[in-house]
C-alpha cells in the first residue's frame, strides 16, 4: 500500500480531515483529534492503536510495525507502508479512527449502505 492509497482509505471515513503536522508531514484528524500521521518521506504512517495491540504487533512482525510512544491505554505504532499487508493495515487505519472519531460518526460508518 503506498501513500496515496493510505490517504484514499483515510479519507473515506467520515469526519477525516487532512492536514499539515507539526514537521511538515500529512496528519490526519477528526474532530480536530490527530489518529493518523504520515512520514515526510511518504514511506511509513504513525498510527493511533491500543496499547496490547501494538505490543502484539510488534512482537508477531518487527520488520512491519515499530513502537512508538505510548500514554494511558493508548500506544503509537509505526508501520512500513512498503512491506505492510493491505488488507491488515486498511484495518489497522480504521481502527485508529474509530479510537478517535465521536460515536455519531461510528455509527454512521458502520450503517449499512441502502
Amino acid at each position: 500500500m503506498d501513500a496515496e492509497a493510505v490517504t484514499k482509505v483515510l479519507l473515506g471515513l467520515p469526519g477525516v480531515e487532512e492536514h499539515v503536522g507539526w514537521a511538515g508531514q500529512p496528519a490526519f484528524k477528526v474532530r480536530k483529534k490527530g489518529f493518523v500521521y504520515l512520514s515526510a518521506d511518504e514511506t511509513s504512517v504513525m498510527l493511533k492503536a491500543l496499547r496490547e495491540e501494538q505490543e502484539a504487533l510488534v512482537a508477531e512482525d518487527p520488520e512491519v510495525y515499530t513502537p512508538s510512544w505510548a500514554s494511558g491505554r493508548f500506544a503509537w505504532l509505526e508501520v512500513k507502508l512498503a512491506v505492510a499487508d493491505e488488507e491488515e493495515l486498511t484495518e489497522l487505519l480504521t481502527e485508529a479512527w474509530r479510537l478517535t472519531a465521536p460515536k455519531m460518526l461510528i455509527a454512521q460508518h458502520e450503517q449499512p449502505s441502502a
